[in-house]
């Protein structure tokens, strides 16, 4: 079980930055909720399993594949890689900084780990590293729901892993 979910862990930023470099900019609210949730909940879930070291190396090697396995789309990889890596160490001490249920501290760090993401990538890939940099407006629309779906999705992946995977 613990392989497997160190796989989609790792799996899920690639398929995402796949998609937002197919479908463009607006589709990334949908990989927000899906598979950015996904690994805000699913990095929580392997917090509690994985020690210190083991957590930070799963992070900045997933940070790596990201942008190893998509060079067909350079500046959402150099944007995702960065995003994601520093939202997971934020997301990470948050986590382990929270007191409470495990659900609790997922949900929190999500949200916080969310701001950091979203941030983040936005900026980087739509507007500093972007080909064809969108205006302000545009961006702050595509982050504004982005966040919204991070913190609805991790919340919604936080309640099945807690109900189903028991890791509470």
């Amino acid at each position: 079980m613990l392989a497997a979910a160190v796989v989609i862990y790792a799996c899920a930023m690639t398929l995402a930055n796949l998609l937002i470099a197919h479908f463009g900019p607006w589709f990334s609210p949908i990989n927000a909720f899906v598979l950015i949730g996904l690994d805000l909940a699913l990095r929580d879930a392997l917090h509690v399993r994985l020690s210190g070291r083991q957590m930070l190396a799963l992070i900045l090697a997933s940070g790596a594949l990201t942008y190893a396995l998509n060079p067909s789309a350079q500046h959402i990889v150099v944007a995702s890689a960065a995003a994601f890596t520093l939202a997971a160490l934020v997301d990470w001490r948050v986590f382990a900084a929270l007191g409470g249920t495990w659900l609790r501290r997922s949900i929190g760090s999500n949200a916080v780990g969310a701001v950091v993401d979203t941030v983040v990538f936005s900026t980087l890939a739509f507007i500093v590293l972007s080909p064809a940099p969108k205006p302000l407006e545009v961006v702050a629309q595509i982050a504004a729901l982005q966040f919204a779906a991070k913190v609805a999705g991790g919340a919604l992946w936080a309640l099945a892993m807690n109900r189903w995977l028991r890791v509470a």
